[in-house]
Order: structure tokens, then sequence, then C-alpha cells
């Protein structure tokens, strides 16, 4: 069941969540309509800019021998390697030069799929004041999932935007089922015509 509406208000902050291309259709590691989510986004992060509410964009930055890669022997084929065409923001996706870029799994030899995960991200919102946050991107059975988990680890209020998420679902089911996580987690699921300024 999707929760009630939410007004937003001082203290709140949108978390974009790998919005890249190589896991857009035709990148490297895409997510099955991955597009789907820029229009989406695009929606909230209007509504937060307007408000000049805190927008922070998480993204992969991977050496090129990351040991997430299946030539390192992790599951993945190479994606967003640090600096190349795939690692770039989605073309379409409305990101405001003020937002705050945090790149994780930076490192060969360590894998990060939460945007709090040796970023310094926790710090930088308790720093802007946020105390509720705002997340949507991809994919929601991985890097979505384990950034809500940490959100909530870190006490903060989530909101999961579920028009603004799509899942790799590499086991039929992955994606609703990372959603019923969250939610039992403590995540409040919601949708943008429930959203108020």
């Amino acid at each position: 069941m999707i929760g009630d509406g939410v007004h937003l208000q001082a203290g709140d902050a949108l978390i974009l969540v790998d919005v890249q291309l190589d896991f857009l259709p035709g990148g490297s590691l895409a997510v099955p309509r991955g597009d789907e989510v820029v229009p989406a986004l695009n929606r909230y992060i209007a509504v937060f800019r307007g408000l000049t509410f805190p927008i922070v964009a998480t993204r992969d930055w991977h050496p090129p021998d990351h040991c997430s890669f299946r030539a390192q022997g992790g599951p993945w084929p190479p994606h967003c390697v640090a600096g190349s065409a795939g690692a770039h923001f989605a073309t379409l996706l409305d990101l405001p030069c003020e937002a705050h870029i945090v790149s994780k799994a930076t490192s060969r030899d360590r894998d990060a799929y939460s945007g709090f995960e040796g970023t310094g991200l926790d710090d930088w919102l308790r720093r802007a004041g946020a105390s509720r946050v705002f997340v949507g991107g991809l994919a929601t059975d991985y890097c979505v999932l384990n950034t809500v988990r940490d959100a909530l680890r870190f006490g903060y209020a989530t909101f999961l935007l579920l028009d603004a998420v799509r899942a790799v679902d590499v086991a039929a089911g992955d994606g609703a089922r990372a959603i019923d996580e969250m939610r039992r987690l403590g995540a409040m699921a919601i949708e943008y015509g429930q959203v108020a300024a």
C-alpha cells in the first residue's frame, strides 16, 4: 500500500541514485526500462530546486579493474568506469549545477552499493540540515535498496519514490522483494502525486 501524502519542509533532501548512461537502455549494465526514471526524477528535481532544498546525485565511479567486474571475479560486466561516457549522468536528467555529486566504489578492491558507503554523504546531509530523504533512481534491488537501508540506519526519515525506481530483477521479483524490504525497515513508499510543496 502506498503511504499518505507528504508535505515538503525544511530539512528535506532529494537523493538521485546512479542515474548513469551505463544503467540505461543501451548501456553496458542496462536496467530494464531504466530510462523511465529520468522524467519521473525531473519532476521531483523541479520541486526540490524550486524550494532550494538539497539535491544529491550518487554515481558509480569505478577504476577499470574494479572488483565487481567479471574479469576480476565479480558479478557484473564493466560499467561506469570513471570518466567514461557510460559513467555520465543521463543526458535528459535535469541535474542542477548546485547538486552535490557523490562518487562511490572508487577503489578497485571495494564495492559499494549504498550512496553512504565510504562517501561522507551522512556528514554532508547533516551539515545541510537534512532530516528526511527522498530516494529514487537505479536500481531498486541494488543501489536504491542499500542507500535506503543506510539512510534508515543513520536515522533519516526515508521516502522511496516508487514512480522513479526500476529494478534489475536478476531473479524474477527481486525488485518487488526489495520494495517490500524497504517498507518493512520503515521507508514510506510514495509517488509524485502525493508530494505537496
